[in-house]
């Protein structure tokens, strides 16, 4: 028998929608100028600078099961999402701000351990948010296509998220007029503030209901982290088309991760032009904003899954024309760049609007109450892939003999022709063969329509 799906409001799916431009602006932003932030304003080695942004985001891996188990007692405990969304959303600017806010002059290690302190702060903040964000569609939407509509619209405002703040935080930075400590203050100041009032407004749109009869009771912060541990290490043994979907979607982010990370190197070292930076996301978004409600269109044509392939293959292929630049950097570089921004479209759509319906498989078979834990395992799945990209792109900075620069370093300083040719391969051949990599367990992902929208 096939469920009814019950159709959710305009302001349902737009106020969902608006907490991407907070979850945009923080995945694009810092994984596009923290490690160049540390290597050419602060003189941080590219090694260490990999390091600080991998710590960090290994404490998200190690606080986001955490943070979803949390999320769903408080579900259980006061009936929403709400509180731990809003407090989130609150304490963000302020982390993101102090990030970017190292004194002119402090030396390289003590920059550093500031910078890793304060994204540390920024990155559990952002997860108060964005655990419980990624949970709510399975509660929002009751249906395989009416989560499809949902998510679909939430990647059109994550798309727009990473036009603005992967072209406007570089352009706000250039507005110090050559003070990389006013630059960054300024881009941190106005992109964290709009980060916040995003994620502000999406907390509203978690619904309120009645706490359960019986609340789950309160553990010790140790056993509340073994019980969570156990609980992500249960989902993931009990979902084959979690762990499918969730290692292709970590492979993925690291592809992309890498490639959004070399994005500022690319433009200076390869490019010759910082501001070409701005020009590179604009190549990659613009078509993306396009693209974006065809992918929810091929989806209920062929399939999500199918439809994730092909954005896959898609992206692949572009990066790995982009191979070119070891021989002939050039303007040409944005078409294929557009290309990539078409299946990054796809790549990010299809798989969020695929995990509602692996939360809504699960809950059918195993019970309710398992979002939370869901969503906590999905998000360190994500911020795993995305620091291992940057750690990935600084270990090639290293090994290809990339130098370190402070702000006040040279106009006329150059790279060896070595860290040149790493950072162009960082950027095509290494992102396309972990594309190559991710369709092996994708082929493994076994959930179609028929097997959602059923009730048993």
């Amino acid at each position: 028998m096939i469920a009814t799906e019950q159709s959710l409001s305009r302001a349902t799916v737009a106020r969902y929608a608006v907490g991407s431009l907070g979850t945009g602006g923080f995945a694009t932003l810092p994984g596009l100028v923290l490690v160049y932030y540390l290597t050419d304003s602060l003189g941080v080695a590219a090694i260490v600078a990999g390091v600080v942004v991998t710590v960090a985001k290994v404490w998200d891996v190690v606080i986001d099961p955490v943070i979803g188990a949390r999320s769903d007692r408080m579900l259980a405990v006061r009936g929403s999402r709400r509180p731990m969304m809003l407090l989130g959303a609150l304490a963000l600017p302020v982390f993101f701000l102090l990030t970017f806010a190292v004194p002119p002059g402090t030396p390289a290690a003590a920059a550093a351990v500031w910078v890793l302190l304060a994204f540390v702060l920024t990155a559990t903040a952002f997860s108060l948010f964005q655990v419980p964000y990624i949970a709510l569609p399975a509660e929002l939407a009751s249906g395989y296509d009416q989560r499809t509509r949902l998510l679909t619209w939430r990647v059109v405002v994550l798309t727009f998220a990473i036009l603005l703040f992967g072209a406007g935080g570089p352009a706000l930075r250039s507005l110090g007029g050559g003070n990389a400590f006013a630059g960054y203050f300024l881009m941190a100041l106005v992109a964290g503030v709009t980060i916040g009032a995003g994620m502000l407004v999406s907390a509203f749109v978690a619904p309120r209901g009645l706490p359960a009869a019986e609340p789950p009771a309160r553990e010790s912060i140790v056993a509340t982290l073994r019980s969570n541990y156990a609980a992500g290490v249960r989902v993931l043994r009990e979902s084959q088309p979690f762990r499918a979907l969730l290692l292709t979607f970590l492979l993925q982010g690291l592809a992309t991760g890498l490639m959004l990370a070399g994005a500022n190197y690319v433009a200076t070292w390869v490019l010759h032009s910082e501001d070409a930076v701005t020009f590179l996301f604009v190549a990659l978004i613009g078509p993306a904003l396009i693209v974006t409600p065809l992918w929810g269109v091929v989806a209920r044509r062929i399939g999500k899954e199918r439809g994730f392939v092909i954005a896959s293959i898609l992206f692949g292929l572009a990066a790995l024309s982009m191979i070119a630049l070891l021989w002939a950097p050039g303007a040409w570089v944005y078409a294929p760049v557009a290309l990539a921004g078409a299946g990054y479209a796809g790549m990010q759509s299809l798989p969020m609007a695929m995990l509602p319906d692996v939360i809504s498989h699960d809950a059918r078979r195993n019970g309710e109450g398992r979002a939370g834990t869901f969503g906590g395992m999905w998000t360190a799945g994500e911020t795993t892939g995305m620091a291992l990209g940057a750690t990935v792109l600084s270990i090639v900075l290293a090994v290809s003999g990339y130098v370190s620069r402070s702000a006040a370093a040279e106009a006329g300083a150059s790279q060896p022709a070595s860290a040149v040719a790493g950072i162009a391969l960082s950027f095509s051949l290494v992102p396309a063969i972990i594309i190559a990599i991710s369709l092996v367990p994708l082929a493994r992902y076994r959930l179609r329509k028929g097997d959602i929208d059923v009730v048993v």
